[in-house]
């Protein structure tokens, strides 16, 4: 029996270990996907083991995208520009770090119907999905990216990480305040939720990150936040009459990047699509 799973943070659901399951299953590879929940003073040790013969590779989620980079053999040139990965594969004992978190996120556009060439976007948050989600907008030709983040030095440095991998892309960085918003949203076609807010199960569940007076219709509204399939944030935006979209799309896509380079497989996207959402309509995760 081979072995993949999901590193996440400590008490964090896994939906990965359903549809990813299923794709196994539907391709009759005989594997196992788990989850493991793992603590940061156990990060080291933990992708350590990804290196056993019979351990295909892993995902990566929250909050270890940034921390696993160091700690892998080989990186792919998104990871280098990124700053983070969300795929290990185990190579003969040989760890190479993906981010197949660009590729999801821009299969959602694409499923939206959103063209990113000229768009001037929004992102709330700062870590290892926003990474992700500048550079896919710059290479998508986006005009400018205003990432706003609680913690204005966490913006900045992103910012300033990620400003010689986006071209002609304008970046820039603010605090999470109410003017900030005020200036990020005017005008803005697209805005991107990044950060765990409006997560179910948690403390911030009926909270935004962003101001609901400041969406327009005019937005694509993106969270990437999957459960609930409707934030607080999206019933704003469509209060709105703004056009929005879930995290689910991203999340399929971006595992399906996963099962291709673990595999060498097409994923089969109807399969891993029909498994998660069985698998929240259960209440599983």
């Amino acid at each position: 029996m081979q072995y993949a799973g999901v590193i996440s943070g400590p008490g964090k659901k896994s939906l990965s270990r359903f549809f990813q399951q299923a794709a196994f299953d539907a391709l009759d590879i005989g594997a196992k996907y788990e989850h493991w929940p793992t603590p940061v003073d156990a990060l080291e040790v933990r992708v350590a083991g990804l290196r056993a013969p019979n351990v295909l590779g892993a995902n990566v989620t929250i909050p270890h995208k940034e921390a696993c980079v160091p700690l892998m053999d080989e990186l792919d040139t998104l990871v280098i520009k990124v700053g983070a990965l969300n795929t290990i594969l185990n190579d003969e004992g040989k760890l190479r770090g993906y981010n197949t978190d660009v590729a999801g996120f821009l299969g959602g556009l694409t499923d939206a119907r959103f063209e990113a060439s000229g768009c001037r976007a929004v992102i709330a948050g700062a870590g290892g999905a926003a990474r992700a989600v500048v550079i896919a907008l710059a290479q998508g030709g986006a005009a400018s990216v205003v990432v706003v983040n609680r913690t204005l030095q966490r913006a900045q440095r992103l910012v300033g990480e990620l400003r010689g991998h986006c071209g002609a892309t304008e970046l820039r960085a603010l605090t999470d305040t109410r003017e900030s918003w005020e200036a990020a949203a005017a005008g803005a076609g697209l805005l991107v939720n990044c950060t765990s807010l409006g997560s179910a199960g948690t403390p911030e569940e009926d909270q935004s990150p962003v101001p609901s007076d400041l969406i327009s219709s005019k937005m694509l509204v993106y969270d990437l936040v999957y459960r609930p399939a409707e934030t607080r944030l999206l019933r704003d935006a469509a209060a709105a009459g703004a056009t929005t979209l879930g995290g689910l799309p991203m999340l399929i896509y971006q595992g399906a990047a996963s099962f291709e380079i673990w595999t060498g497989q097409k994923a089969p996207l109807d399969v891993m699509m029909k498994a998660a959402r069985g698998a929240i309509d259960r209440g599983d995760v």
